[in-house]
């Protein structure tokens, strides 16, 4: 019996910060890690969706190649035999069911989808069709390869949703096509949490940590040496409550580094925050989450210097060559069903 596929990754558009590796690198490398051999691991570089936003076009592959050397130094086996990981645009058959994809989905349900919404506000003028039909290539991400597993956050949520709603439409006009995914609350069930992790802005604790240039400040990109990042740390904006508490809504930026204190030091939120709760002292949490930050980025830059990247490229040709040849059964089934190839 083939295995359930689990399907995962993150657009390499821009260098990786420390959100993204909390967030969804360790998330994924440890969901390869305890789920390959019982699953199928299928961990794919999503560089088409890079032009959903500005992008730097000059840097895109190398940005690529390197973000992707970053999934290797944090652990991910790419020796195992389940473990497969691909770039999006090296599998044609992704734009291909896109495109006949989009035949079918709806103006209206794309139009309300609400990252669209938050991305194009005040700037209708420059806001690419890309980034409209973005869920429909999502779609055709997971629909293309039967992932039954897609761990998203919950930015992602509803284009998991849509992705499920568009395979059960092209089912029932054409039989069993597609393979749905499971629902969101069985997804969150499957990776044992109920919502994903957001690291917030380390100046501006009620946004979150972003790729954008624009809060250099507020972001450690996991390039920064541990020295910077620690400084960062150090000059975190806090409060004037004056005593340590886990809460979003009056003390985002402590609780911000309580989480991150936890995550990095792989201990459960409720032990990290009842060792620090009712404490005065903000240097001292802003010292031990400085130290537990460039440990982790001391460590992570030494194992990328190891990453064989010959063995990186073997692996990705490799995981190509097989993927293509599952994407492009899967579309024939789609282009025989909807007239394009002879039954």
């Amino acid at each position: 019996m083939a295995k359930d596929i689990v399907l995962t990754g993150l657009r390499t558009n821009a260098e990786y910060h420390l959100g993204n590796y909390l967030g969804a690198i360790l998330p994924i490398v440890e969901r390869a890690n305890t789920l390959a051999g019982e699953y199928q691991i299928n961990m794919f570089a999503p560089d088409l969706h890079s032009f959903t936003t500005p992008v730097d076009h000059a840097k895109l592959y190398a940005q690529t190649m390197h973000n992707l050397g970053l999934f290797v130094a944090a652990g991910l086996p790419i020796t195992h035999n389940d473990v497969f990981i691909y770039r999006q645009s090296c599998i044609p058959a992704h734009s291909e069911l896109s495109q006949i994809l989009q035949n079918f989905a709806y103006y209206g349900e794309l139009s309300r989808m609400i990252q669209f919404k938050d991305k194009s506000v005040n700037k209708s003028d420059n806001i690419s069709a890309g980034l409209f039909t973005y869920p429909v290539l999502m779609a055709a991400d997971i629909l293309l390869h039967r992932a039954k597993w897609v761990p998203v956050g919950d930015d992602q949520t509803q284009h998991l949703e849509f992705a499920r709603d568009l395979a059960q439409r092209i089912n029932n006009k054409f039989g069993e096509i597609f393979v749905i995914p499971e629902p969101v609350a069985k997804q969150h069930d499957f990776v044992g949490k109920t919502q994903g992790t957001r690291i917030r802005s380390l100046r501006n604790p009620e946004n979150k940590m972003s790729k954008s240039v624009e809060d250099p400040a507020g972001t450690i990109q996991l390039s920064d040496s541990p020295l910077e990042a620690a400084k960062k740390v150090m000059s975190a904006t806090t409060d004037s409550v004056g005593i340590i508490n886990f809460d979003w809504q009056t003390q985002p930026g402590i609780t911000n580094l309580l989480q991150i204190l936890a995550l990095l030091t792989n201990r459960p939120q409720d032990e990290v925050n009842t060792q620090w709760h009712g404490k005065s002292s903000y240097g001292d949490l802003k010292k031990a989450v400085a130290e537990a930050v460039s440990d982790a980025l001391d460590k992570l830059q030494t194992n990328l210097a190891k990453v064989d990247n010959q063995a990186l490229i073997d692996k990705l040709e490799s995981s190509e060559k097989a993927m293509n040849d599952i994407a492009n059964l899967q579309l024939l089934k789609v282009q025989q069903a909807v007239g394009l190839r002879p039954v």
